[in-house]
């Protein structure tokens, strides 16, 4: 598992690439760096790039489930970008979690994903 995390603070935009499979060790890593952007921030637009995501081990996903619970209301939008069909579904699953608005990208589309959580 691989991520960076880079922050775009003229728009309070935080953009996260992941590959591989997240486990609850780089969740742990993960988890504070986002918290920490919105104490700093405020309201965050969030764009997700999974390129060769593998998904969550069973504990990162109880450790994303718990973030989600508490931060649903500090993320103004959610650009989810990936390369496989199963993640088109993730948009409409995090929805009852957050309320951000959401949209689902295909990777070749990640200029139309960073202009729309811009706007």
């Amino acid at each position: 598992m691989s991520y960076s995390i880079n922050l775009h603070g003229e728009d309070n935009l935080l953009e996260v690439k992941l590959t591989g499979k997240l486990t609850k060790e780089l969740y742990a890593e993960l988890e504070p760096v986002v918290a920490e952007q919105i104490k700093e921030f405020g309201k965050l637009k969030l764009l997700v790039v999974m390129q060769d995501f593998q998904g969550w081990t069973c504990g990162a996903m109880w450790e994303d489930t718990k973030f989600d619970l508490k931060h649903w209301r500090d993320f103004e939008k959610l650009a989810i970008v990936g390369d496989k069909k199963w993640e088109q579904g993730m948009a409409t699953f995090c929805k009852p979690f957050t309320t951000a608005k959401i949209k689902y990208f295909d990777i070749s589309k990640l200029a139309d994903a960073d202009a729309w959580v811009r706007e």
